[in-house]
């Protein structure tokens, strides 16, 4: 059957993709190898943060009576992986509705580019069959980084999918890399009894993030009783015995640890193997596909978006580039009205779901100063919030960076509790081009923590009401 739009991975870029193309008129189909919703649903953003969330729970309990409640209870391990693959499995068939809904045709197997507007699929049988369409959109995701010394067998030396779903837990674990992932699935671990440690190369935690979000994050992991070194690498593992092995050099010389499970999160690797990149000379540039502004590859009609091309590996970026790139589409096939506006990748946010939890967005304090800004930074603790103290969840704060010249809002970095659900505020801000004048003039709330973001500014513009 002839379409006007096939995409290749069902991912929050592919399947978002899919349905703004139907939107748009045209006829789409969708191929994937194994469950609709990819990577993010299925094993990645929704289930981590269903796990996170019992791990949170645990913590009520354990501090209970901080709130005046006499509560005791343990965790079932089974039952709380159990709970997270249910919620993954709900947003999956979620995502089948949506195809329904879009009338999108699901075609299950493994897509493979042959030429311009043919794309070969190989099904779970072994049997092919072709699909053809105008336009071809590679949405084909990414997968655990694996390191030559960190190979990973599934048991012992796991990556992020395995994590979520380990049968027994380990009594110790090893958590390679302090990227989203490793710090994340860290805290979940630690709460429900593992003893942890994590092993960062670079000399600080979370290593993107602004320096103080990092120092804030090292103290309180810290306090939960995890272990970190920084300035360490994992040089070989061991895992011929019942527990795993690993030597790792350090700044003082090398050491020995010694875990049930090595946990590697040292980034995410695209997914551009064995689907036809090469026959089709479509180009590729340090493991990524090379796309134009609008996501075309070097072949005309073949396009590429999400974490197979260059860019942040976030869900929200694949979504935001998947309907950029269809109603760019959209425009030359006189469907949409107007060519749509490249996505401006220095106003993603970014958020990591541990507790406390991290968003930030923009310039860090040091970046905006190599930038050569003047700038004026306002920093707010959370211990000064009133709903953060009626929350019992005081550590942490928010953090915000002008440009001092013109009061542009260069950046926001927050770390404590619920802050992955104030970021959105600055990123609207900045795509406004707002100054520090109209926030401070905007009403925040009492008590949230989103007024933590204007107290912070008052910092920063040295007009603090609340400190």
């Amino acid at each position: 059957m002839a379409y006007d739009v096939i995409v290749i991975g069902s991912g929050p870029g592919g399947y978002v993709a899919a349905i703004r193309a139907s939107q748009l008129g045209f006829k789409t189909a969708i191929i994937e190898k194994e469950s609709l919703g990819g990577v993010c649903l299925n094993w990645g953003c929704i289930p981590t943060k269903a796990l996170l969330k019992s791990a949170q729970v645990m913590e009520y309990v354990k501090h209970a009576k901080d709130y005046g409640i006499e509560a005791t209870g343990t965790h079932n391990f089974e039952a709380v992986i159990k709970r997270s693959r249910g919620v993954a499995d709900k947003m999956s068939k979620g995502v089948q509705f949506l195809m329904k809904k879009n009338k999108i045709d699901v075609v299950m197997g493994f897509g493979k580019v042959k030429a311009k507007g043919k794309v070969e699929v190989t099904k779970a049988d072994g049997n092919k069959e072709t699909v053809e369409g105008k336009y071809i959109i590679i949405a084909t995701g990414g997968r655990s980084r694996e390191l030559p010394n960190l190979k990973q067998d599934g048991k012992k030396v796991i990556g992020y999918r395995e994590a979520m779903s380990l049968p027994t837990q380990p009594k110790s674990m090893i958590v390679v890399g302090s990227g989203a992932i490793g710090v994340e699935f860290a805290y979940f671990y630690n709460s429900m009894g593992t003893k942890v440690t994590i092993v960062e190369f670079m000399p600080r935690v979370v290593p993107v993030e602004d320096d103080d979000i990092s120092k804030e994050l090292e103290k309180q992991y810290k306090k939960q009783g995890i272990e970190i070194m920084t300035n360490a690498s994992v040089e070989s593992l061991d895992s011929s015995g019942n527990s795993v092995k690993a030597k790792v050099k350090t700044a003082t010389g090398e050491i020995t640890l010694e875990a049930d499970v090595v946990l590697s999160a040292v980034g995410v690797s695209a997914n551009i193997e064995g689907i036809g990149l090469e026959e089709t000379g479509i180009k590729t540039d340090k493991g990524r596909i090379v796309v134009d502004k609008f996501y075309q590859t070097s072949v005309q009609g073949i396009y590429a978006i999400g974490d197979c091309v260059p860019g942040q590996a976030l869900a929200h970026v694949a979504s935001k580039e998947g309907i950029i790139c269809v109603e760019s589409i959209g425009y030359n096939e006189k469907k949409y009205n107007h060519q749509p506006e490249a996505l401006d990748y220095g106003n993603v946010p970014g958020c990591t779901y541990c507790t406390p939890e991290i968003a930030s967005v923009g310039f860090t304090e040091k970046a905006a100063k190599e930038a050569g800004y003047e700038i004026k930074v306002g920093k707010f603790p959370l211990s000064a919030s009133g709903k953060a103290s009626a929350a019992g969840a005081t550590e942490g704060f928010v953090k915000v960076i002008f440009d001092a010249k013109y009061g542009e809002w260069l950046g926001t970095h927050m770390i404590g509790y619920n802050v992955t659900e104030l970021i959105a505020e600055t990123v609207v801000a900045r795509k406004l081009e707002t100054t520090y004048h109209e926030v401070l003039n905007s009403i925040h709330p009492h008590p949230t923590i989103s007024e933590s973001i204007k107290d912070a500014i008052e910092v920063a513009y040295g007009e603090a009401i609340h400190l």
